[in-house]
């Protein structure tokens, strides 16, 4: 059995974890609400748009854009993969990274080949390590999601679809439901398929000016962006909250821990003076 002294050293460390985790607990838990405001404020915008695109995929111009056109065989894929800068956010990455690897794995025993976007470490490292092709990437997000930061890797996975370079284009990312329930997904950007954009009421008339071809490029390019920058937004949220429950759950244990090394510390202390106790009187008794 470990000495008095260990004990305390081990306790004097518990401590101090706990003070760090709980610390984390409360930025984490700042941060969240930030995050949330933001993904629930960017959400009227994506509405709105979606709205506008699923009109525009509706009517019949003289001109079809790509992104609305279904392609025969489908032999390249593009994925957009959003995950995190930072660790200590419980499974979230982890399930994401799962889901996307099972994913991959499907593809490839298809014959298709894989082309990925990563948007935080965590994605990057995995991708590399898996041996993926990195087409672009985008590091150091911070807490807010800068539009500007973004539109150069999503640039380059637009213009693979637009270029034939790959056939579909997916992203995942982890889908805010509550502070304690986070979920990771797989949606497809393009084709934009009915289901994603949904069913128009009614009919819209449009006079495109100065021609369908310019206006259907900057709406639907807007619209995919939109969609990309609140998979961002919702991610960001359901970091802060699974570190923030995370966090809590470490300070939890580390009070846990405590108790038991106090109760073992105890008894420790208890015996020690026993036996001295019964030292003293064996001597006692003997003279």
């Amino acid at each position: 059995m470990p000495g008095s002294k260990e004990i305390r050293n081990k306790i004097k460390s518990v401590q101090n974890t706990r003070k760090i985790t709980k610390a984390m607990e409360m930025v984490a838990a700042s941060k969240m609400r930030r995050a949330q405001e933001r993904m629930r404020t960017a959400r009227p915008y994506g509405e709105k748009i979606r709205n506008v695109a699923a009109h525009i995929s509706h009517a019949n111009p003289e001109y079809r854009h790509p992104f609305l056109l279904e392609r025969d065989t489908v032999k390249r894929i593009g994925i957009i993969v959003v995950t995190t800068d930072k660790g200590l956010c419980g499974g979230l990455n982890t399930n994401l990274l799962r889901l996307a690897l099972n994913r991959i794995k499907d593809w490839e025993a298809q014959g298709e080949e894989i082309e990925v976007c990563a948007f935080g470490n965590k994605g990057l490292g995995f991708m590399q390590r898996l041996g993926a092709k990195v087409a672009s990437h985008v590091t150091g997000l911070g807490d807010k999601p800068h539009m500007e930061k973004l539109i150069g890797a999503v640039k380059v996975m637009l213009d693979g679809y637009i270029h034939d370079r790959f056939d579909r284009l997916v992203i995942f990312y982890t889908k805010f439901i509550n502070t304690m329930k986070q979920e990771p997904v797989m949606e497809q950007l393009l084709p934009l398929s009915g289901e994603k954009l949904g069913t128009p009421e009614g009919s819209w008339d449009y006079i495109y000016e100065p021609d369908a071809r310019v206006v259907l490029d900057q709406v639907l390019t807007r619209y995919i962006e939109a969609l990309i920058y609140q998979a961002l937004t919702e991610n960001m949220a359901s970091e802060q909250s699974a570190r923030m429950v995370a966090m809590k759950a470490a300070s939890d244990n580390a009070g846990n821990v405590i108790d038991e090394l106090t109760l073992i510390y105890n008894k420790t202390r208890q015996a020690s003076i026993t036996k001295e106790l019964s030292e003293i009187v064996g001597g006692a008794a003997a003279v």
